[in-house]
């Protein structure tokens, strides 16, 4: 969410920037939004002598009438009254300008950093850098789901009885392996220094609206029937939400977080036979890692968190590659975003498993999220970023550490957290 007063200084560079989102149908609000703002002004500034110039009549009143002026007194009285029947219109009015305004400045993407590609769609996507060596073995990989119902791991058939399609059970050693990997990620953030949380799993609209655009919203969230609440889609919504209407220490900063929460998405969308299995599903559970910072620090803790993704990875024995989401990539409040890929064998191909971004101030001035310092108060700025996300942490564990005899070696620093077991071997 922009600034309106960067927005009326700048219409020509936020339309650029529309144009380079590829929604050029939001152009004409830059200039709605211009319209609006200097109409509120005009009936703020109108409001505010109409009540200077009651206040000065007022005081005249009680004089006029101990002067003996009565109808003096009585004009002035019908002219206070009316003033305050044309203040209480403009108010009105301006209570309707501010919230259509509001609307307008939501629905208008934040500026981009001038390193983002520009592309319609995730198909212009833009590869950075690989870490690792990608193999493809000479024996088959079976699909992921085969993998873990071998491993007598995974039953969607009876959640899918339970609850739908979308839903699993997880069993044994693969249900053991995915605790693993979730408290792996939790100790190795705790390491580099982030304070580990767990965060409400549900939130107020006002909060959604705060970290997310309505389409997003829309898209992702389930809201709890007759209740002003919905279930998150990420534990980044919470955590960041934790600071609503907060002015954050300036000598606490950077926060540094990392937090653990199921997190429940619609995945509204047709399907192939490689998302079917646990790749995407309404119900997972992840590892996330925030940023509360300075706004001159946050593309320094951008680079710092996806890189954290990549050592993750790589200490698991898993390739991974970065790749620079084009613009038109972007949701509406990121500044700058990544995906971290990790190596299918299987497909031969790479596919997401965590996603970073830099969202400048956007949710913070939609929370009122703010620090103090010796310039004054400011905005902070928000950056998150996937820790792991098991269920597609698991294909890539799975994938890659398969072997031609159906076992899994358990990369070595999962073990502590298996009992020791270095290898998961099916059950004939």
């Amino acid at each position: 969410m922009l600034d309106i007063k960067f927005l009326i200084a700048n219409k020509d560079a936020v339309k650029e920037n529309i144009r380079k989102k590829f929604q050029d149908d939001k152009i004409p609000l830059v200039d709605e939004a211009a319209a609006l703002y200097a109409e509120l002004m005009d009936l703020k500034h109108s409001s505010e002598a109409i009540r200077a110039d009651r206040n000065k009549l007022s005081a005249q009143v009680p004089q006029l009438m101990k002067a003996g002026k009565k109808e003096e007194a009585e004009a002035i009285r019908a002219k206070v009254k009316a003033d305050a029947a044309t203040m209480k219109e403009q108010e009105a009015r301006m209570e309707e300008i501010s919230a259509q305004l509001d609307d307008i400045m939501k629905r208008i993407p934040q500026m981009i950093d001038p390193s983002v590609p520009i592309g319609k769609d995730d198909s212009e996507n833009v590869e950075v850098e690989r870490f690792g060596e990608p193999v493809v073995p000479d024996y088959e990989i079976p699909y992921h789901a085969e993998i873990m119902t071998a491993l007598s791991g995974l039953d969607k058939d009876s959640a899918g009885r339970v609850a739908g399609t979308g839903f699993y059970y997880l069993m044994g050693d693969i249900a053991r392996l995915h605790e693993a990997v979730l408290a792996y990620a939790r100790d190795f953030m705790i390491d580099h220094g982030f304070t580990y949380m767990i965060p409400p799993f549900m939130m107020h609209k006002s909060i959604v609206e705060g970290v997310m655009s309505f389409e997003e919203m829309e898209a992702m969230m389930y809201k709890i029937e007759g209740e002003d609440l919905y279930l998150i889609g990420t534990s980044e919504h919470t955590m960041i939400g934790r600071f609503v209407g907060q002015i954050v220490d300036e000598a606490s900063l950077p926060l540094t977080l990392t937090s653990y929460s199921p997190c429940f998405r619609k995945e509204i969308g047709s399907h192939g036979l490689e998302e079917r299995g646990v790749y995407r599903i309404h119900q997972f559970e992840k590892q996330e890692m925030i940023v509360l910072c300075k706004p001159e620090d946050s593309m320094d803790w951008y680079n710092k968190m996806w890189k954290l993704s990549v050592e993750l990875f790589r200490s698991m024995g898993i390739p991974v590659r970065q790749l620079e989401c084009c613009s038109g990539d972007l949701a509406n409040l990121k500044v700058k975003s990544c995906d971290i890929e990790a190596w299918s064998p299987r497909q031969q191909k790479y596919f997401e498993v965590c996603s970073c971004s830099n969202l400048g101030d956007a949710q913070a001035r939609r929370l009122k999220i703010r620090t103090k310092g010796e310039n004054g108060t400011y905005l902070v700025h928000t950056l998150n970023n996937t820790v792991v996300a098991p269920p597609r942490m698991l294909i890539a564990l799975l994938e890659n550490h398969y072997q031609a005899d159906g076992s899994v070696i358990v990369p070595e620093v999962l073990r502590p957290y298996m009992g020791g077991k270095e290898r998961l071997v099916p059950k004939k």
